[in-house]
């Protein structure tokens, strides 16, 4: 069970990391869209908005004062700093979700994943891989948010974040977006049916169940 105080573990934190361009936002994407009682956590960071984004939506964009705010108060989950800015994770929305039986997805790093682990042992933990480095590169490039010298940084710390994916419980390959996208809701689903949920789940079903009088030979 996870170690928050008071909070009923009816649903699951889902963990799920990937290096950049490898596709994970596109995946979480398509896996809300594809389950209900699903919720992605919108994560404060430091950055600027990019072209397209939404406070609120795609980030909740603060200002480093802000951000050491909330942290100082105990107010993240995890938090990491990535590329000279800061992202985290709130405690509160979190706890909230899964207490009313929501699934939560976090989109974040290997250092966010040990921190969350932590704290949440019956977290799952997803690590997506690219099919190679060069086919990473190339979709870096192609979504035209970075000049050269930031790709070659993403490209070197891609090579960090890979290197921790025997951290994780499931790796997945994203080559074909279509049969990635079914292992990934495959997984979802399946921790649905741990015991542990169906147990809360079904407790009325259950106390019927081994309540119920014996039957008597006559």
């Amino acid at each position: 069970m996870n170690n928050q105080p008071g909070i009923i573990s009816r649903a699951t934190l889902i963990i799920v990391s990937a290096p950049s361009g490898a596709g994970k936002t596109s995946l979480v994407n398509a896996l809300q869209d594809n389950l209900d009682d699903l919720k992605v956590s919108i994560s404060h960071t430091t950055r600027l908005p990019r072209p397209g984004e939404v406070d609120g939506t795609d980030y909740h964009f603060v200002s480093t004062t802000e951000f050491e705010e909330i942290k100082n108060s105990n107010g993240f989950l995890e938090s990491a700093r990535v590329f000279d800015r800061y992202y985290g994770t709130a405690r509160s929305t979190v706890d909230d979700s899964l207490s009313q039986g929501v699934d939560v997805i976090l989109e974040i790093d290997w250092q966010g994943a040990q921190q969350v682990r932590n704290q949440y042992q019956d977290c799952i933990s997803i690590f997506i891989l690219p099919p190679s480095l060069a086919i990473l590169e190339q979709r870096l490039r192609q979504r035209a948010q970075d000049d050269d010298e930031t790709i070659a940084r993403r490209m070197q710390d891609a090579l960090s974040e890979i290197s921790h994916y025997t951290e994780y419980d499931y790796l997945i390959l994203n080559d074909d977006f279509e049969e990635t996208l079914e292992k990934f809701k495959n997984i979802v689903t399946s921790t649905r049916q741990l015991t542990r949920r169906q147990k809360l789940q079904q407790q009325s079903i259950l106390a019927n169940l081994l309540n119920h009088p014996k039957s008597v030979d006559k």
